[in-house]
């Protein structure tokens, strides 16, 4: 449920090559194509002159001004662990175990030697285990993904808890669609996916022939899977997927699942109540463990474990995934070596990272600054919400009691992690390595179960570019990593800032009243705080902008999905809108700000919200976007919000007739 702004949060500028620290602007001339005219297509004429000089490299299937920030930050964090091994940190230290999976990624004549020799063992297991044996095993062997996952979360109900939650899963291309649909896209995914699993097969050990019948049996099983799933628009209803179900019932009712095995597997004790996500699924996994030949069942099990391991294996591994990618996303070459092995450190322990990033990257002025600035949103978002003419007084009155208790999260956690459980042994291989990892990732979250909900828990590390809004705790969250030049600088005009960072603070505290984040008080339960009628209202918007979206064609005969999108379409919106009126309160009353390089304060708010989302992208990453992100595609991010927005239209002098026009009756406006 966590509202996540994008694995594509954005940058306003650019940075020369991937990695440069020149010093950008927020608006650059030579970021637009001034030969479009805004009124025709406002992020061509934005961004058409970033497009142009850069254009994308081999190694992306999108590249754009995040993914520029998103390289200074990685460089950055490279140059921090890179720096750790020269001061040869004591054995133990959270800065050894750094070093240590960074040089365990990095060596590839190591990993080349192995080979496939750190699975064995655990193939070995999986390929001898009985169907009743299974689902333990799901719980033991650290890497099968495998029918379902399970994971404890705050409950819907009762904030303050702790509580067990079963989703759906064991789908290893991740999307149901890829395997029901019947689209020449989706055709040529399952053929490489087969391709695929045969190959890493065949690493492992198995002969071609063997290798073949497995990634047809994992396949065969997946789909079936798939069939059962609900698709990404039903997971958007927080209702649909909040099922509590006794133990004693669900052992009766899926025998062959064994959730009281898996469970003791796992480790944990006294889930006498689990929380279903998808019971349609849970059915399909019980009649799938019942009724189908165990080889089957082995085959499955066994493509998704080493699916998990391949990018920690030998390069043969990692070069038969990438080719899996390279049909998926158009990308055409692979990220060096030194960018995959920092992810493992930085992901699996980001904390650790991120105490040594602040240090270094993250003044106490920006945090201060920062906090400010989330200040004057929130009060522009209180004056949106009392100016609302669809909401009645006693909903606004609920909606403002809800903005006033948003929890603000900005740069890092007030107490760091411990990572001293976690071992790190550089004479494992690299695989056995990240399962420990993994064991010791999951057992955190384990723990919690039947605590209290510590709501000071972060769910992004410090270093991440990105940002968060979480309903049931109602927080805001803005880690370090995006708050720095030039998406938030201290020192920059106060119309880009605002264009920028200012809108994703609006965006955040936007997801509070989307169309999942409204189903959730003050407090963080899931509960009902509106009148009928004004959840009517909110509804009939809400539907308008699906359908403004659906119409959007993405690519030949590919539309927009708006009811998959809604939510973020929402927070964009709100983003915007709010940020706007907060830049001008900061302005003052009659003051219209200063003309700069030809542009007014209202022009360059609008373009700075633009060069957010300037980028490049391949036709398959098109695709693949369009069916798996909950974010519309960049372009749309600008050219779709704008269009409801009447300051943008005078801002740039847009009138009827003009292609980026919206009459005023057809504008969908809710926050």
């Amino acid at each position: 449920m966590k509202k996540i702004l994008l694995a594509a949060v954005a940058s306003m500028t650019i940075f020369g090559n991937a990695g440069a620290q020149t010093t950008p602007k927020g608006v650059d001339r030579a970021n637009l194509d001034e030969s479009v005219a805004p009124g025709t297509d406002f992020y061509d004429y934005a961004c058409g002159g970033w497009m142009k000089a850069n254009p994308l490299s081999d190694e992306y299937s999108r590249y754009g001004t995040f993914d520029q920030l998103g390289e200074l930050n990685r460089q950055q964090v490279r140059d921090l662990i890179t720096g750790l091994e020269a001061s040869a940190p004591a054995a133990g230290t959270n800065a050894r175990k750094i070093a240590d999976l960074y040089a365990l990624g990095m060596d590839q004549a190591r990993l080349n030697a192995e080979g496939a020799a750190a699975v064995q063992a655990d193939l070995a297991r999986i390929n001898s285990a009985t169907a009743a044996q299974m689902p333990a095993l799901m719980a033991e062997i650290p890497g099968i993904d495998a029918f379902f996952g399970t994971y404890v979360e705050a409950d819907m109900l009762d904030v303050d808890r702790n509580v067990m939650y079963w989703m759906q899963g064991g789908l290893g291309l991740g999307d149901r669609d890829y395997y029901l649909e019947d689209s020449e896209n989706a055709r040529s995914i399952r053929e490489a996916y087969l391709k695929y699993l045969a190959e890493i097969a065949r690493l492992a050990g198995y002969s071609a022939a063997d290798a073949s019948v497995l990634a047809g049996n994992a396949l065969a099983v997946e789909t079936e899977l798939a069939r059962a799933a609900m698709t990404r628009e039903e997971l958007r209803d927080p209702a649909a997927s909040y099922n509590p179900m006794p133990m004693s019932q669900l052992a009766a009712d899926y025998p062959a699942v064994n959730l009281p095995a898996y469970f003791k597997a796992l480790g944990v004790e006294g889930v006498d109540t689990l929380i279903v996500g998808q019971p349609k699924s849970l059915a399909k996994v019980n009649e799938i463990l019942a009724n189908t030949p165990e080889k089957v069942l082995r085959d499955y099990i066994a493509a998704g474990y080493l699916s998990s391991a391949a990018p920690y294996l030998s390069d043969d591994f990692v070069n038969a995934a990438f080719a899996l990618q390279q049909v998926m996303s158009g990308v055409k070459e692979q990220q060096p070596r030194w960018k995959r092995a920092l992810s493992v450190p930085n992901g699996m322990m980001g904390e650790a990272v991120g105490e040594l990033y602040v240090e270094k990257y993250f003044p106490p002025r920006a945090k201060a600054e920062m906090i400010e600035l989330v200040g004057n949103l929130k009060t522009a978002l209180g004056q949106h919400i009392e100016s609302l003419t669809w909401m009645s007084d006693d909903t606004k009155a609920k909606a403002l009691e809800k903005l006033g208790t948003f929890v603000v999260k900005v740069g890092y956690p007030d107490k760091w992690r411990d990572y001293s459980g976690l071992v790190v042994d550089p004479s494992l291989p690299y695989w056995k390595n990240v399962q420990n990892a993994v064991v010791f990732n999951n057992r955190y979250n384990l723990d919690d179960f039947g605590k209290p909900v510590d709501k000071t828990r972060w769910y992004m590390s410090p270093q991440t570019v990105n940002a968060y809004y979480n309903p049931t705790t109602n927080e805001i969250c803005f880690p370090a990593g995006i708050l720095q030049a030039p998406y938030f600088n201290p020192d920059a005009d106060a119309a880009e800032n605002y264009g920028a960072i200012g809108v994703v603070i609006g965006h955040e505290m936007t997801h509070g009243f989307d169309d999942q984040g409204r189903q959730f008080d003050k407090d963080g339960n899931f509960s009902n705080w509106w009148t009928e009628a004004d959840a009517e209202a909110f509804t009939k918007l809400a539907d308008g902008l699906v359908a403004q979206f659906d119409a959007i064609e993405v690519a030949p005969g590919v539309h927009a999905n708006g009811r998959f999108t809604l939510g973020e379409n929402i927070a964009d919106q709100g983003g915007l809108r709010v940020a706007y009126t907060a830049y001008h309160n900061a302005l003052g009353e009659g003051n219209d700000g200063e003309v700069i390089d030809g542009f007014t304060p209202d022009q360059r708010f609008y373009l700075a919200y633009a060069n957010v989302w300037a980028g490049n992208v391949r036709d398959a990453e098109i695709l693949k976007r369009t069916k798996t992100d909950p974010h519309s595609l960049g372009r749309w991010r600008v050219n779709a919000s704008l269009r409801n927005i009447e300051p943008f239209f005078k801002a740039f002098d847009i009138k009827e007739g003009d292609p980026m026009f919206r009459p005023e009756a057809d504008r969908v406006v809710i926050w």
